[in-house]
């Protein structure tokens, strides 16, 4: 019955970080291996998906090379920023490779950005258009990068990003080889980031840093924990009907819409429903993306455990 389905929590899963830690390492160890490369690079922004899969490649490739020292697997870090970017974005992602003593550089966009002003110029005026343009300009760096080096390039994109909402660049900083976090939800990334000694950066707010004082929240207007309740709900037989006026989702939603008007004194969404409906118009974009390029994801295993 549509009552008895309304009251049906939706379950959030659980992790245990460890083995998932174990799993995702394991993936990344392979998918190198098979092209017979010499391990990977990575674009760090500072932000918790970079960090997080970082730590975890060079979790990996350490215990890796302990039993293979003849043949060593190693991870290059690779800040790029913009003149759009906060100076934070690159301190803490030279703070992450430090950390983690892998090889890293620093090299600014802008170069590449004032020569598409004169093979792109009608991007350069739009905020929105000239911010996907740095995206593909960093993937193609990164991806020359990774082709000179004989290595793959690490994805960073969350379960929640990339296949709830499709929030990346198409050829931008969705072209990579591999997506060790792709079925982890932010919440989870977060936690791993904690559990790799990352608790610094868990919490950092999202951005994309394409364009000035950006963050993922004040684009989309509601939070990844949102993102996550409704596509749980859409995975555990919820309809987007029900969902939109199911009390866990519209619980989400009042907090996002209060904390959204609270940071930036004005709306953008006003019902749950609204909410939800813009969630699925999204997703439908995810989908027709993931059918362009879907790179291998890492197989990890959730629990799911009524409260």
């Amino acid at each position: 019955m549509e009552g008895e389905s309304l009251e049906k929590r939706i379950i959030l899963p659980t992790m245990d970080a460890e083995r998932v830690a174990d799993e995702i390492g394991d993936f990344i160890i392979r998918e190198v291996l098979s092209c017979g490369y010499t391990g990977g690079v990575i674009g760090l922004s500072g932000g918790v998906d970079s960090t997080t899969v970082a730590a975890l490649a060079k979790r990996a490739f350490d215990r890796y090379n302990s039993a293979n020292p003849e043949k060593p697997l190693k991870l290059v870090g690779y800040m790029l920023p913009s003149k759009t970017n906060a100076r934070a974005d690159t301190t803490d992602g030279k703070s992450v490779a430090e950390r983690l003593e892998i090889k890293h550089e620093v090299l600014s966009i802008e170069p590449w950005v004032k020569a598409a002003e004169y093979t792109n110029p009608e991007a350069i005026n739009s905020k929105y258009d000239k911010g996907n343009l740095m995206s593909r300009i960093r993937s193609n760096i990164l991806s020359t990068k990774a082709a000179t080096e004989k290595k793959l390039v690490l994805g960073t994109g969350n379960k929640d990003e990339d296949f709830g909402i499709g929030y990346y660049t198409l050829f931008g900083d969705g072209a990579v080889h591999m997506s060790p976090i792709g079925n982890l939800p932010k919440r989870l990334v977060r936690e791993m980031a904690r559990y790799l000694g990352f608790s610094d950066l868990a919490d950092r707010i999202p951005t994309a840093g394409l364009e000035a004082n950006q963050t993922d929240f004040k684009d989309l207007g509601y939070s990844y924990d949102t993102i996550e309740l409704v596509m749980e709900g859409i995975r555990q037989g919820f309809s987007w009907e029900q969902l939109a006026n199911h009390n866990q989702v519209q619980e989400y939603a009042k907090n996002d819409m209060h904390s959204y008007a609270l940071s930036y004194n004005k709306s953008k969404f006003t019902t749950t429903e609204d909410i939800v409906y813009d969630i699925q118009r999204r997703n439908r974009i995810a989908v027709k993306k993931a059918e362009i390029i879907h790179s291998p994801v890492a197989e990890i295993i959730l629990e799911y455990k009524a409260a």
